[in-house]
This record gives structure tokens, C-alpha cells and sequence, in this order.
């Protein structure tokens, strides 16, 4: 779709970047709540990788954006399946429960987020012919 609006690629940019932030700062929010170990290991990388991408969504364009869009997207459902794995089937030996802390409001936000995410990649990549076509 060429006529993709500029002002839309920035807002999904902007939602895509806040929901990254607030991903990680749930888990970094576990580390400072007493998550350790293996675990707690896993989140700050979490918390270090939703921050990076969140700065990338706001900072890269082009080809690169399309990338951090996608690489963002993939984050996302990994970060939900991990989860979602923990409280089922267990996942590197940990079981997860539906009453531990921030488990129900992080399943919520991190589907917002894919569907976020999902839109945001549609959009970004949706402009790319525009762009090619006007060189």
C-alpha cells in the first residue's frame, strides 16, 4: 500500500517501542523482586534485549527498521511461548504458576503486543514498494 502514511509508520513505531519498554521492565521488575538464579540471569537479558529493540524501533530506518520490526515480532512470541511453556511443561527445569507475580498482566500485555508488533511489521513493510518505486 503506497499510501501509508507517515504519521501511522511513527505511531506504530511508538506503540511497538512502548510495549517493548514495558515487557522489559516487567521482567527487570521480577529481577529487583527477588527472581534469581537461572531466571533471574534470563530476565535481565530480556530486559536488556526489549530495550535495545525498543531504541531501535525508534531510531533505525529503512531496511534496517524492517528488520528491528521483525526481530521485535519474534522477540514477542518467543518471550509469550517461554512463558506460556513455563506454566504448562515446565522450561529449562522451571514451572511457572498463574499466581506468581505479574504472570496474568504479562500474558495480557505481551499479546497486545504481538498484535502490536504483528500490525507495525504489515505497516513497515507495506511502504516498502512505495519507497523502491520512487527511486
Amino acid at each position: 500500500m503506497a499510501g501509508t502514511s507517515q504519521p501511522m509508520r511513527w505511531v506504530m513505531r511508538i506503540l511497538s517501542a512502548i510495549i517493548l519498554v514495558i515487557v522489559g521492565g516487567i521482567h527487570l521488575f521480577l529481577v529487583f523482586d527477588g527472581v534469581g538464579g537461572v531466571l533471574g540471569v534470563l530476565f535481565v537479558l530480556n530486559a536488556i534485549a526489549a530495550f535495545v529493540l525498543a531504541i531501535t524501533m525508534l531510531t533505525l530506518r529503512g531496511r534496517l527498521l524492517q528488520l528491528a520490526t521483525v526481530l521485535s515480532l519474534l522477540f514477542l512470541v518467543a518471550t509469550l511461548v517461554s512463558l506460556l511453556l513455563a506454566l504448562t511443561v515446565g522450561l529449562f527445569g522451571i514451572r511457572e504458576v498463574w499466581t506468581f507475580t505479574l504472570v496474568p498482566q504479562t500474558i495480557v500485555i505481551e499479546s497486545i503486543g504481538i498484535i502490536v508488533l504483528a500490525i507495525a511489521t504489515g505497516v513497515m513493510f507495506r511502504s516498502a514498494p512505495a519507497v523502491a518505486a520512487s527511486r
